[in-house]
């Protein structure tokens, strides 16, 4: 990644802030955005000098717009675009509301979609966009209807875009990680963390390095010819 320009949507903390490091050992120049600034600033100072903190909210495409242009403004360009911010919270489907429902969908769907919208009059032949989706997109997992549905649509969208954007020269791909160890997963109850450890092969949460290294490589130039994949990073646990 060495002279990439990259862009991390929902990049301080968790998954997003081991992806945003991880470009930053590689070479790259990083910028990542968050909508708590003492968050986005701890996190920018933690990975180094190579590295801008914006505040902005993924779910308010103003934002989003303002920090792909201070972007532009400051490197020339956008390389890699990594939309990585999102929620997931339960609710069976007795439980669901449409606060809940649209909660998810803002912010898991309509917030990628238009910050990708944004990125793309900064990026170029050569360009790279790594959607972070979820297992959950193609399994049932009980009290998360809306989050499974969230993530099957950006599925559904990097198919899109990689056919309407391959002419251009810009890759587009799916990192779905499965159960991994961060503060998300920290919130679920012991009940539910059980259940979903049982299944797991490999029988362990997956890290937030790990997740990282695979969106790392479908940004580089390693992964040169995939497009509109989904690379699942799940221990197995989608895949037996």
């Amino acid at each position: 990644m060495t002279d990439k320009i990259a862009l991390v949507v929902g990049g301080a903390k968790g998954i997003g802030l081991s992806i945003a490091e991880r470009l930053a050992a590689e070479g790259a120049s990083v910028a990542i955005t968050g909508r708590n600034a003492s968050e986005v600033t701890t996190a920018a100072a933690s990975i180094g000098p190579s590295v801008r903190g914006l505040v902005a909210d993924a779910g308010k495409p103003e934002e989003i717009e303002a920090a792909v242009s201070a972007v532009q403004k400051a490197f020339g360009r956008i390389d890699a675009l990594v939309l990585n911010a999102g929620i997931s919270e339960p609710a069976s489907l007795d439980e669901e509301s449409a606060d809940n429902f649209d909660r998810h969908f803002s912010l898991n769907v309509r917030g990628p979609v238009l910050a990708a919208r944004a990125a793309l009059k900064a990026m170029g032949a050569g360009g790279s966009i790594v959607l972070i989706g979820s297992i959950a997109d193609t399994i049932g997992v009980p009290t998360r209807g809306s989050y499974s549905a969230s993530k099957a649509a950006l599925r559904s969208y990097a198919r899109t875009w990689t056919a309407e954007l391959a002419p251009r020269g810009i890759r587009v791909n799916v990192v779905s990680p499965g159960p991994t160890d961060t503060a998300m997963m920290a919130a679920v109850g012991p009940e539910e963390r059980a259940a979903l450890l049982a299944p797991i092969p490999l029988g362990r949460l997956g890290r937030p390095d790990e997740v990282a290294s695979a969106v790392v490589f479908l940004l580089s130039d390693e992964a040169s010819y995939i497009a509109g994949a989904e690379l699942c990073v799940d221990g197995g646990m989608a895949q037996v």
